[in-house]
C-alpha cells in the first residue's frame, strides 16, 4: 500500500477542478482523462457504462444547455490500498431554451432549467498518468425547477474563460 501525502490530495482537488471546468466548457476530448479506463458512475440522467459512456451521455445530455458547476468544500481522506475517497458538495444551474425539455421525467410549462444541490461522492485511484477519478455517484439534496420570468437577461460583454489557460 502506498503512502498519500498532502501533494496527492491537492492533485485531487486539482483534478476535480479540472473536472467542473471541462463539463461547463464542454471540452469532452479533456474530459475523458480525469476518469481512470475502469470508471464506475452512478446517479445521473444518462447512461453510464464507463467512462467513455458516460461523457458521451454528459456531451448528449448538455447539448443546448448552458451549465455552471461548482464542487466545493472536500472532504478528503487515504482509502484502503492507497486509494483516496471524497466528499464534495456541489451546486449546479442548468438552463435551457424555454419549453424545450424537462428534467428527470418531470415537464413543467415554461420550465428553462433548474438549480441543484447535493454531493459528489467519490474515489481516485493513482494511475500511470497521476489521480484518477475511479468512482462517481452524484446525490442531490434539492432541485429546484426554474420556470416563469427570469430566463431572458440582459447580453452582457462578459469575459469568457480561456479553456486551455493551463494546459
Amino acid at each position: 500500500m502506498s503512502e498519500v501525502t498532502t501533494a496527492d490530495l491537492e492533485e485531487v482537488r486539482r483534478l476535480k477542478s479540472r473536472y467542473f471546468r471541462y463539463v461547463d466548457t464542454k471540452r469532452w476530448d479533456a474530459l475523458r482523462t480525469v476518469f481512470a479506463d475502469d470508471a464506475v458512475f452512478d446517479g445521473f440522467a444518462f447512461a453510464t457504462a464507463g467512462p467513455d459512456a458516460f461523457v458521451a451521455g454528459v456531451a448528449a445530455y448538455l447539448d443546448g444547455i448552458e451549465s455552471v458547476h461548482q464542487g466545493f468544500m472536500p472532504d478528503l481522506r487515504p482509502w484502503d490500498d492507497g486509494r483516496i475517497r471524497g466528499v464534495w458538495s456541489m451546486f449546479d444551474r442548468l438552463v435551457w431554451e424555454p419549453g424545450s425539455r424537462g428534467y428527470k421525467g418531470v415537464d413543467l410549462p415554461g420550465q428553462w432549467g433548474i438549480t441543484g444541490y447535493g454531493h459528489y461522492e467519490e474515489e481516485y485511484r493513482r494511475t500511470a498518468d497521476g489521480w484518477r477519478i475511479c468512482f462517481m455517484r452524484l446525490t442531490r439534496l434539492r432541485v429546484e425547477p426554474l420556470v416563469g420570468s427570469g430566463y431572458d437577461v440582459p447580453a452582457y460583454d462578459l469575459p469568457r474563460l480561456t479553456p486551455d489557460w493551463l494546459d
